[in-house]
Order: C-alpha cells, then sequence, then structure tokens
C-alpha cells in the first residue's frame, strides 16, 4: 500500500470492524454474568432496521465465516478462517516490509507486531472459546490495525505530517536499492522520527484501552442496575404470594 487512499480506506474498515466486535462481545459478557456461560463468536449480527443485514460484516474474512449456517456444529472454524488469514497478513506485511527501509520500515515493523498479537488472541480463541480476555483482546488488536493503518497513511503519504527533518519521496519500483516513503536529512532527524513513531504507537493503544474501559464500565453499570430491578421485582412477587399462602391456610 504505497498511497494514502488505500491506507485510509483498510484502517477504516479495520476501525468499524473492530469496534462493532469490541461492543458486542463486551455486551454479550455482560448479559451472561460469567465466563462459564460466555462464548466467543467471530460474527455479530445486525439488529432493529438493519435487521436485513444480519449476516454483513464490514470485512471480508469475517464474511467467509459466515457461509456456514451451523455455526454450532462447525464453532471452530470462522475461528480458524480468521487465525489462518490474519497469518497471511502477517507473512504478507513481512514480505512486503522486507525492501523497506528507514521510517517507512519503521511504521510496518510496529505493525507487524500488532498483527502478530492479533494471530495470537485468533488462536488463543479457537482453542478456549469461552476466554472473554482473548476474544476481547482480538477484538482491540483489530481496532488497533485500523488506527495504525490510518496513522502510516497521513505520517507516510501526507506531506503536512511528514517529520521535521525528514521529506516525502516516491520510490521507484524499478529501481534496486530499498524504498523509503520518507527519508530523513541526518542520523538525529532519522532517530526523532523514530521516537515519535514509538509514541504515537503508545499514544494510539493507550486511547484503544480508554475506549475499551470506558465501554465496559458503561455495559457493567447497565447490567448491574437492570439485575437489581430484576431480583427486587422477583422480591415483591414472592412478598406478595406469602399472604395469600396465609389466608389459603386459615381457610
Amino acid at each position: 500500500m504505497g498511497k494514502f487512499v488505500p491506507h485510509l480506506v483498510a484502517g477504516l474498515a479495520l476501525t468499524l470492524l473492530g469496534l462493532w466486535h469490541t461492543i458486542n462481545n463486551i455486551r454479550a459478557y455482560c448479559l451472561k454474568g460469567s465466563s462459564t456461560k460466555f462464548a466467543a463468536r467471530f460474527w455479530h449480527p445486525f439488529s432493529g432496521s438493519f435487521s436485513r443485514f444480519k449476516h454483513l460484516e464490514p470485512i471480508c474474512f469475517i464474511l467467509c465465516a459466515e457461509l456456514t449456517r451451523s455455526s454450532e456444529i462447525l464453532s471452530p472454524v470462522p475461528g480458524i478462517l480468521v487465525a489462518s488469514v490474519l497469518g497471511q497478513e502477517l507473512l504478507l506485511l513481512h514480505f512486503h516490509s522486507a525492501d523497506h527501509v528507514g521510517l517507512e520500515g519503521h511504521y510496518h515493523w510496529l505493525l507487524q507486531l500488532i498483527v502478530f498479537v492479533s494471530l495470537l488472541a485468533a488462536l488463543t480463541t479457537v482453542f478456549l472459546p469461552t476466554s472473554f480476555s482473548s476474544v476481547l483482546l482480538l477484538s482491540i488488536s483489530v481496532i488497533f490495525q485500523g488506527c495504525w493503518f490510518i496513522n502510516m497513511g497521513f505520517m507516510l503519504w501526507t506531506p503536512q505530517f511528514v517529520p521535521q527533518g525528514c521529506t516525502m519521496r516516491l520510490p521507484k519500483s524499478s529501481s534496486d536499492y530499498m524504498l523509503g516513503a520518507v527519508a530523513c536529512s541526518s542520523h538525529e532527524a532519522d532517530l526523532r522520527a523514530r521516537a515519535l513513531a514509538n509514541l504515537q504507537f503508545s499514544w494510539t493503544l493507550s486511547g484503544v484501552l480508554i475506549f475499551t474501559g470506558i465501554t465496559c464500565l458503561k455495559f457493567a453499570r447497565k447490567c448491574t442496575s437492570t439485575a437489581q430491578s430484576t431480583e427486587y421485582e422477583e422480591l415483591q412477587i414472592k412478598g406478595s404470594d406469602v399472604p395469600l399462602a396465609i389466608d389459603s391456610f386459615k381457610l
């Protein structure tokens, strides 16, 4: 991906997919009430006015997991498909980044770390389908992938966002030297740009984790209030039945 638009489109698709799965996984875990009742799902159907698109997912590898309707019998199949696609993505990124050096190579190396975590989380979810931690980590890492793709598009392919001391250049595919979208004028500028990339990596991860924490707190508060109201209604019903039982016993 050597342009801004492909990075932006891929990043938005992965971010929306990760957000959708993160919210639905947290909601499902809160409704189930415990990890023994929770089961990981690699797809979440739309509801409400979008019910006609309930088997639609914003990314192709999730659509592949939707091809079978017997998800209970073939429950490991979607997870294996997701893990295989993530493995292929990591392999392609590794070979794609082999001819990239400098700042662009550093950004690609950080992206490979995120994809590697996604692959580990997907494999863990396949073998431990009741693990909420693994499925949440998978959703978070997909959001992180999308945000990092968008960040790469801005920092590497938008001249206004290129770090100070570095300039944007168009790589020539016919040349024999290593490719790089951004060239730094000095070693100090290159180190400063890499440090900025590391800070962006930490800031992006912190933002994703803060969003996940706020979402967990909101659903936990909502589910707690619902459970308390349900218990109160059950106590009211039991309390109203006691006088009737006493009266019938007297008669």
